[in-house]
């Protein structure tokens, strides 16, 4: 493991983030919102500066690498009454239409978060002038998941260098307490189809909550004990980490950039599992990439290292 320079953003306070992570899942938003989010800081970064009438390029060097979020609070929009069997989304109220009745909409599912961002970088600039740039970038107009940056502790936000024989990284996940930094279980998807299930059976089967019962006698009464569990231990959930291509590369009416190739696809959605910071001794078993498989037509966002030691 080489020196990693890690950016650390603390205490995002995000105001409706996007809960809607793909077609079918809702919850804490997708890994393609967050790694998103990292690279317009990048490119916002990136953005030529001028002095004295010269244009000049402060951060020409920058890359951002890789990054993880950990996720201090969140308030999903959602509503169950005393004698509903599933949860409904809040809605927002729209204005009337000029006939008096409430204009159709698309139902979005929202979020308010907490969350703390850690980034991997390389760039050659001095990594205050860094942290203070992205300070005042975060104050500005930018968007994270859809949602507004409501506050952070912009002082706070620091660099540091992490070697494997350092003990910055448990420096940094003190730092991130108490939370739940989001990691990919890929591995459990792949073991239950490798043993014959569905995709969707499998990540079904890992999220269903099972109860069980069983009746213990003392002497002439009988008592009966409920348990519940899951298929496997720890905070499971489902993630959206990307996307896969169901059409060939070419161009479409009306898209967004002429110069780039388009084409369509789907969401990604695998499981991933929240872990407490001070669980995590390898900083690449919670840090995420990009990664495409042309081949596969796969568009992804993956760890660095997965495990499934946790």
């Amino acid at each position: 493991m080489r020196t990693k320079k890690i950016l650390l953003i603390p205490h995002l306070k995000i105001h409706n983030a996007n809960a809607l992570s793909s077609p079918y899942t809702i919850g804490f938003p997708a890994m393609t919102a967050w790694l998103g989010a990292v690279h317009a800081l990048e490119r916002k970064l990136k953005v030529p500066q001028f002095y004295e009438g010269e244009e000049y390029l402060q951060y020409e060097d920058l890359h951002f690498i890789s990054m993880a979020v950990a996720c201090h609070e969140i308030n999903l929009h959602t509503y169950k009454g005393e004698n509903d069997f599933v949860h409904s989304i809040i809605g927002t109220g729209n204005p009337l239409d000029k006939t008096g009745k409430r204009p159709s909409f698309i139902e979005e599912a929202r979020c308010h978060l907490d969350v703390s961002l850690i980034i991997e970088f390389e760039t050659d600039e001095d990594s205050q002038d860094l942290a203070n740039d992205i300070g005042d970038l975060l104050q500005g107009n930018m968007k994270i998941a859809g949602g507004d940056i409501l506050s952070c502790h912009y002082s706070k936000i620091e660099t540091m260098e992490i070697s494997p024989e350092s003990n910055e990284t448990r420096k940094l996940m003190g730092k991130l307490m108490p939370s739940h930094c989001l990691i990919e279980r890929r591995d459990l998807m792949q073991e239950a189809m490798q043993n014959g299930q569905d995709a969707i059976d499998a990540l079904l089967d890992y999220l269903a909550i099972h109860h069980h019962c069983k009746v213990e006698k003392k002497g002439d009464k009988e008592k009966i004990i409920w348990s519940s569990q899951r298929k496997t231990k720890g905070w499971i959930i489902p993630i959206a980490t990307g996307f896969h291509a169901i059409s060939e590369l070419g161009k479409a009416e009306n898209q967004r950039d002429e110069n780039t190739p388009h084409r369509f696809a789907e969401s990604i959605v695998t499981l991933g599992q929240f872990v407490m910071p001070y669980q995590i001794k390898d900083l690449d078993n919670m840090l995420w990439e990009y990664h495409t498989d042309l081949d596969n037509n796969l568009y992804r966002c993956q760890q660095k290292k997965p495990t499934s030691e946790f």
